[in-house]
């Protein structure tokens, strides 16, 4: 019985004779055989390709490279896509804090007369027809005062929403010590915005000794 294996390229008739397995695997190694190739043993009845034969598929799967994995291109990138989101919604925010200030209405120290205006509106007339909101600085911490009222800043909406209900002023005069975190003055005006009041007077700032 021959102990020869034969081998022949992938739809080859033209079949080659080596003597051992060990034959087969140096051919793979020097590439004159592909792992594609077809291989019948002593025992074999039919041709099998190499790497699919049992005595060489462990060999050929060490021989093989790693397989490449090939970009996918239905695959979208979001990085770019989340960026610009963060960036437009910075610029909401801020856009959407500087056209809630643009409410507020800067009132003049004081009248005045030399340019001649029929009427003048004072801070008295606007005190008048207001509800007052003070804000400043005590012991390095914020203090907000709404009418005569001392009031926590968790629960400056609340007042403000009472206020309007009770008295149906929807104006605030509006102090803020100079000293004051900017972070307190926007939730005022939050809060302001959330009581639905419509217009906001600005005494000009001051500055606590």
């Amino acid at each position: 019985m021959s102990t020869a294996w034969s081998i022949r390229f992938e739809g080859s008739d033209s079949v080659a004779t080596v003597a051992t397995p060990n034959a087969v695997l140096e051919g793979l190694r020097d590439g004159e055989w592909e792992p594609s190739d077809e291989v019948r043993g002593p025992t074999d009845s039919d041709w099998l390709a190499i790497e699919d034969h049992p005595a060489f598929s462990e060999a050929v799967a060490e021989m093989a490279p790693p397989p490449v994995e090939k970009p996918d291109d239905t695959k979208l990138d979001m990085n770019p896509l989340i960026d610009v989101a963060l960036v437009l919604l910075i610029f909401f925010i801020l856009t959407t804090s500087y056209s809630a200030l643009r409410r507020t209405i800067e009132l003049p120290n004081e009248p005045d007369e030399s340019k001649g205006a029929t009427k003048k509106v004072t801070p008295q007339d606007v005190e008048a027809q207001v509800f007052r909101v003070e804000a400043w600085m005590a012991d390095d911490r914020p203090r907000v005062r709404i009418n005569d009222k001392l009031v926590e800043l968790e629960d400056i909406e609340r007042e403000m929403k009472e206020i309007v209900k009770s008295t149906g002023r929807r104006e605030m005069m509006l102090e803020v010590d100079g000293r004051v975190p900017w972070g307190i003055e926007a939730q005022l005006h939050d809060a302001a915005k959330a009581a639905d009041v419509k217009q906001i007077y600005r005494k000009p700032k001051k500055t606590s000794g």
